[in-house]
């Protein structure tokens, strides 16, 4: 019988081998669903922001994320990548809506983002199943051995059908090694920021919920000031000089009900 430690063993192996690895069932099928409950009720509180572009800045203040973002499951997945003290640097869901949902273009992750060293580990939850019907993620496995290419490496691309806007020159991508990453709801998939990947947009007839966490760290900087880091496991690091989002409380009317909410407070 594998023991939890082999499992765990097994599944850093995995992603050390390929950039990217899959954990199945990592959260219950009833925080699945309020991950698409909150899609909803964020749509309905930002009418002008597509579902693809819910971005950290909108995220960091709500009871919710806290709530999903520091579930033990997930740290537990990602203290094993990145070590016991943990802070979440950034969150996006990128929710493509049925028949217009937008692609994403290939890219590395590392290229956008500005932290020093480049310890980062992010854990992509479903809230839906994602399949390649609806755009699930596409990666290219091996890539996270390749350079990681800088912004100015980078080329503008249409907005209106792509999510980031900016990605890496098509000319310059194979793609005939692509793995389509399937997932159930409450799967993730963790990956590289190394490792080259994207996503097709959605023509389906059902959504495609998908959330994506950047845990780091409390090693790592995050360079931008305006950013504010979530501190979830273990202690921050004084001369590591990161910006925290204090703990939200619940505040009925203003929040989005979740389960446990009435417990719910701003204390650690």
């Amino acid at each position: 019988m594998t023991t939890q430690t082999e499992a765990r063993s097994a599944l850093r192996k995995e992603y050390d081998e390929k950039g990217y690895v899959i954990a199945r069932n990592a959260i219950d099928d009833d925080l699945a669903a309020e991950m698409v409950d909150h899609i909803h009720w964020l749509e309905k509180k930002h009418p002008n922001v597509r579902p693809e572009s819910l971005h950290h800045s909108l995220l960091a203040h709500d009871p919710f994320m806290w709530r999903l973002t520091g579930d033990d499951r997930l740290l537990d997945i990602a203290e094993q990548f990145i070590g016991p003290d943990i802070a979440l640097f950034a969150a996006h869901y990128i929710a493509k809506p049925p028949g217009d949902g937008k692609a994403v273009q290939w890219h590395q992750d590392g290229s956008y983002w500005s932290l020093e060293p480049m310890e980062v580990t992010t854990l992509w939850v479903a809230g839906t199943p994602s399949t390649v019907e609806n755009g699930c993620m596409r990666v290219l496995p091996g890539t996270q051995n390749r350079k990681l290419l800088k912004r100015r490496d980078l080329i503008e691309l249409d907005k209106e059908k792509f999510v980031l806007g900016v990605g890496i020159r098509p000319q310059d991508i194979d793609d005939s090694e692509a793995v389509d990453l399937e997932l159930d709801a409450g799967d993730i998939s963790i990956h590289n920021p190394q490792i080259i990947h994207g996503s097709n947009a959605n023509t389906s007839a059902t959504w495609r919920v998908g959330l994506t966490l950047r845990y780091i760290p409390t090693t790592t900087w995050d360079t931008e000031p305006s950013r504010e880091n979530l501190l979830l496991r273990g202690k921050a690091v004084q001369d590591v000089d990161n910006t925290y989002a204090k703990r939200p409380e619940y505040i009925a009317g203003e929040h989005m009900p979740f389960a446990g909410c009435e417990s719910w407070n701003g204390a650690v």
